[in-house]
Formats: C-alpha cells, structure tokens, sequence
C-alpha cells in the first residue's frame, strides 16, 4: 500500500510539508509505504506556469520525461493521497492548482479513481480560510473520482474534514493530532478499498 503526500506550498520545509510529514509518519505505523512530491520540484522546467489545455483530450505532453511525468507516476502508483496547501486569498495556493490542473492526463486514465483522498491546510490566523481551502481541495479530488475522508478515527472520534492549522504548525498540537488521525485514516481505508484501484 503505497500513500502519497503532495506539498502545495511553495515552502518545502514549511507548516504544510511539516503536518503532511506527520500524516506520512502514521500511515507508515499503520504498514503503508509513503512518499512526498513536492509540487514546485514538479513543476520545474514547464514552459508554462500553468496549464493551457494544449490538447484535448489531454495527450499528456507537459508531464512527459521529466519531473512532473516522474511524479504522476508515483501519483498512478497511490492508494491514498493527502494534498496539503495553505491558504492563499481564501483557497488553495497557485502552486498546488498549476501541479492539479495538469493530473487531466490521470483522469483520462482514471489513475486515481477510487484512491483514497485526505487534506490538511494551513493558514495564518485561527479562522484564516481553512475549510474553504478544505473544500476546494475536495473539489479538485472528487473531479480525479477519488473516495474523501476525514480524520476520524475508530480508537478515537468522527472527526472533521481534515487538519486545519494556524501556524507556526509544529506548535498547533491539536492540527498536529488531526494530522496523526488523518494519516491513519487514509491506510486505514486506502487498504480496505484495494480490490477497487485498477492497479496492473
């Protein structure tokens, strides 16, 4: 079972890469094997900051022999995936929108159909544009037809949409313990939905 993290922010030793670094950690304890993408090292080299549908349906030419085809194959590989950004004017940060707008080539393969789906997010303030940034999150991965969890947990509560922090987030003991949960959560789910990825 191999559960993926991806860093939107343009921080990769920042609060968002820090809460991810936590969920990664549990997901491990749970048996999972982890990996980080980072999406400013995986957009390094495009010619465009963004996507331009320069074909459609998407040929998939942005992500082809360099770093951005080297983490969608890791993307295809997933069984779960937590997406982290702060938030940036109320939703996700253009880094983490340039990285998803190009998945168009996963969802013509539906590589992430039915990968479990999980989010943190990051601001400022206590009340600073999380869950919106939350929801825009959940947006992006109900497009890919991915399965969203929170961080509820059977040894502890229901949980809510994912963790939310103010940062300085190695600081935010409760984000910290919802990221924990979350990371849980993902595995947990992520192994007992195997049968429904389409994996060679």
């Amino acid at each position: 079972m191999l559960i993926v993290g991806i860093n939107g922010s343009p921080r990769k030793n920042g609060n968002t890469a820090f809460l991810l670094g936590v969920a990664l950690e549990a997901a491990k304890s749970f048996g999972a094997q982890t990996h980080l993408i980072h999406a400013v090292d995986a957009l390094v080299g495009q010619e465009s900051p963004f996507c331009v549908v320069c074909s459609n349906p998407c040929e998939g030419r942005c992500s082809k022999n360099n770093a951005l085809g080297e983490a969608f194959d890791v993307l295809r590989k997933a069984d779960g995936i937590i997406v982290g950004s702060p938030v940036h004017f109320g939703t996700v940060s253009a880094q983490l929108k340039a990285f998803w707008d190009r998945t168009r080539i996963l969802r013509k393969e539906k590589a992430l159909l039915n990968v479990v789906g999980g989010a943190i997010t990051v601001a400022r303030s206590r009340f600073g544009g999380q869950e919106t940034t939350l929801k825009a999150l959940f947006d992006m991965m109900i497009i890919q037809g991915m399965i969203i969890v929170g961080n509820g947990y059977k040894e502890a509560d229901a949980g809510h949409h994912g963790s939310c922090s103010q940062e300085p987030s190695d600081k935010d003991e409760f984000a910290i313990e919802r990221a924990r949960r979350l990371g849980l959560r993902v595995a947990e789910v992520a192994g007992a939905t195997m049968s429904l990825r389409n994996r060679a």
